[in-house]
């Protein structure tokens, strides 16, 4: 079905503590007009903001959907709609950063090999081999939508330096 959407907007984004980052998403039974203007604004949002990833729990809503576009790696900009881990191998730490968590970075272990299934916006499901950045950034958003975020990933230690860090910030 095609629909007209309206123009594209930017989105708030939630920042750390807000309780929407630790409520995990619903799965989306239907792809209508809402949702693609979800993901429309959500895309404006992540390239107004440098990010390249975006859940919708970070912009206030409760649907399993995110959007990325890791074009530095070749990837390119694509809407994941009720997505899934399938397999995943070779755990590696890698840096860290999150609209959320604005100017924080840390170093999270996650598989940087993995296999993933999802719908796009117009209902299709399709699988995808994922590696390096794109793998990472999936499982990031991912994370989000299960109500994790980066943070639950580190160390009581790294969680200190982190806290430190943010109250410098003034966030």
């Amino acid at each position: 079905m095609q629909y007209d959407l309206p123009p594209p907007k930017i989105l708030e984004i939630r920042k750390y503590p807000d309780a929407i980052l630790k409520q995990s998403c619903l799965h989306v039974s239907e792809i209508n007009l809402d949702i693609k203007t979800l993901i429309q604004n959500m895309f404006l949002t992540m390239y107004s903001s440098g990010g390249v990833g975006l859940s919708a729990n970070q912009v206030g809503r409760l649907e399993r959907v995110f959007v990325m576009d890791t074009s530095a790696s070749g990837s390119r900009r694509r809407a994941f709609i009720n997505p899934e881990i399938i397999r995943k191998s070779n755990i590696d730490k890698c840096k860290e950063g999150c609209l959320s968590f604005p100017d924080i970075f840390a170093f999270v272990k996650r598989p940087t090999n993995i296999k993933i299934r999802a719908q796009d916006e117009d209902g299709n499901t399709f699988e995808l081999d994922l590696e390096g950045i794109d793998a990472i950034c999936f499982q990031h958003e991912l994370d989000h939508l299960n109500g994790i975020t980066f943070y639950d990933h580190l160390s009581p230690l790294q969680k200190q330096m982190m806290k430190k860090k943010m109250s410098k910030l003034g966030k």
